[in-house]
């Protein structure tokens, strides 16, 4: 089996305009390598690739097999996609954990493998269930969607939730072995997959929220994540040729002035430029945060037009499964591989598998405005067709309950065209409402006692991860203590503009800590009487923009009851904050 290349449509050129609002001032314009990206030359030998194709799957070859991670031998023991291709999910589910337990493949199947269709067995926190991860490119999905995602973890009682992540995604939770292979059913019957969604695989590709209807965006980005979707999962069938990467990796595309995706932390991101009157994309590439290290994208000095977004995607990603190394598994994100390479010659092995092994530089002409006061999309906002307007609601730390999500199909329904945008904000946009119907959705009960499209200022920004009331790897609970802590803060200090805090459980940082105003990374820590108690790294100075910058560690190991008091010193100190016994005062 070759790599998997369909011709794709090409979305139509978009009408590149550049708002009223300001004058154009270019992000990244004449772009150069950094300085710093030109190491001794390769040596012949590196550049060897280190994986080979074998009856249709992609296998690390015998001579680099030595000193590699533990993840890398449970891939060689078994092809983790053959769970797959060979129907062994559906002889998986037919085991008792008891006997999954008993032997090392089949316990390998649950707690590794597994994560190539999407589920990640919580072993730790709850042992039999998974929750599994969906494939929801640009965050754009159904009421349809939705009722079903409800409708599965609505089953599962207290045990079953639903989260929006950080990349415009659904995570379900619950979920039990013997039902997977209906539930997969279900998702391929209203149009989702679960596949190739964790582990060494392509996350989900990112966009702007509000594509298609923002008066002020540069494109439509949903045609481009959706092609980005289909190459990456060959359509839902699983992309052989992409599951075998020495790490995961996420991309984006850029259809916004606002920067909405978070490029600079993608390993791929596309922003938009044009060329001799070509619209195209600009490339950053290597952005990526781990417990030892985190890192900004930085320029390949390439531009593609809109024809070659996925010949690039599939160039970059052959690199870096080719050349990637496979050992310490926090040396393995693509940026180590630039690193490792140079920023030139990482450029010129994405060249050579480009078609006619052609990569133009990059564009002078960007088309994201440096300038530009990044909007609030919560709330009620018109968009670019007559009549219509959009609102973003406020979802609590991302979590939802089945009749939750069964309420929000109806209002997309009842007051929109069925479809609701997921932010990687962990909020949900409801797109395409007649304005003659706002009055009577600002009413519903939904968003007057759950989901507000007015949330307090400090909850605007609000974002946590899964913690360890599920994750096996959270250090601290995350969810729930962090609209505590926020509530508290926000009895004690005022504010007058938001200001955003994350809250991640432990040091993989899938909260993303460093691009925040105000961050929380789960710790151990001690208290007063030298006890060991649950805790938080703080962060500060996180910039999202076209001037963004990670955030530096502030405070370290902070028990978690002296949060407030320190969060409330740094709103008073660093934002402007009013403690709110002095403004009453003053009043």
């Amino acid at each position: 089996m070759s790599s998997f290349s369909p011709k794709f449509l090409t979305p139509p050129l978009p009408r590149c305009r550049a708002s009223s609002r300001q004058k154009p001032n270019r992000l990244f314009a004449a772009v150069s390598p950094p300085a710093t990206a030109a190491p001794a030359e390769v040596e012949a030998a590196r550049l060897e690739p280190r994986v080979e194709e074998r009856a249709g799957y992609w296998v690390l070859k015998e001579k680099f097999r030595q000193g590699i991670n533990p993840q890398e031998k449970v891939k060689l023991e078994k092809e983790p996609m053959k769970l797959v291709t060979e129907n062994g999910m559906e002889e998986l589910a037919k085991l008792t954990m008891e006997n999954i337990d008993s032997n090392k493949l089949n316990k390998d199947d649950v707690d590794v493998r597994l994560k190539w269709l999407g589920l990640f067995h919580r072993r730790k926190h709850q042992y039999g269930r998974f929750m599994m991860r969906l494939k929801l490119p640009n965050g754009v999905t159904t009421s349809e969607q939705t009722r079903y995602l409800a409708s599965v973890i609505r089953k599962y009682g207290k045990e079953g939730c639903a989260d929006v992540t950080t990349r415009q995604n659904w995570q379900i939770r619950g979920v039990v072995l013997p039902d997977v292979p209906e539930i997969l059913q279900g998702l391929a019957g209203v149009g989702l997959t679960s596949l190739q969604s964790g582990m060494d695989n392509v996350r989900n590709p990112v966009g702007n929220p509000l594509a298609g209807i923002d008066p002020d965006e540069i494109v439509d980005t949903r045609a481009y994540t959706n092609l980005l979707s289909q190459f990456i999962t060959a359509n839902s069938a699983g992309n052989l040729a992409l599951t075998n990467l020495p790490r995961k990796w996420n991309v984006c595309v850029v259809g916004s002035h606002d920067l909405y995706e978070h490029p600079h932390i993608n390993d791929l991101a596309y922003m938009p430029a044009t060329k001799d009157g070509r619209f195209g994309f600009n490339l950053l590439v290597g952005g990526f945060f781990s417990p030892k290290r985190c890192e900004e994208a930085i320029p390949l000095d390439a531009w593609v037009s809109g024809d070659d977004v996925i010949p690039l995607c599939k160039a970059v990603l052959e690199a870096f499964r080719d050349l990637g190394t496979r050992g310490n598994r926090q040396k393995t994100r693509m940026m180590w591989l630039i690193d490792e390479l140079g920023i030139e010659r990482f450029r010129a092995e994405v060249e050579k598998r480009m078609p006619n092994r052609e990569l133009e530089r990059s564009s002078p002409e960007e088309l994201v405005e440096k300038k530009w006061e990044r909007r609030d999309y919560l709330g009620v906002h018109p968009q670019k067709q007559q009549g219509l307007s959009y609102i973003g609601l406020h979802i609590p730390v991302g979590r939802l309950q089945a009749d939750e999500m069964d309420s929000l199909a109806r209002l997309a329904d009842e007051y929109g065209t069925g479809e609701l945008r997921l932010t990687v904000e962990q909020n949900i946009v409801i797109p395409n409402i007649e304005n003659s119907k706002i009055e009577s959705l600002l009413k519903e009960p939904l968003l007057t006692e759950r989901f507000s499209s007015e949330p307090p200022i400090l909850m605007k920004g609000l974002v946590a991860c899964t913690g360890s009331q599920f994750c096996g790897q959270g250090i601290i609970e995350t969810k729930a203590r962090a609209l505590k802590v926020t509530e508290e803060v926000g009895r004690l200090v005022s504010v007058d503009r938001p200001v955003r805090m994350h809250w991640t459980g432990c040091p993989n940082t899938c909260g993303q800590v460093q691009v925040a105003d105000i961050g929380f990374m789960g710790c151990m820590a001690r208290d007063e009487n030298g006890k060991t108690c649950e805790g938080a790294d703080v962060y500060l100075g996180g910039k999202i923009g076209s001037d963004s910058h990670l955030g530096e560690i502030y405070k370290k190991s902070v028990p978690c009851k002296d949060l407030v008091l320190v969060v409330v010193n740094i709103l008073v100190e660093k934002f402007g904050g009013v403690l709110r016994e002095r403004e009453e005062a003053e009043d």
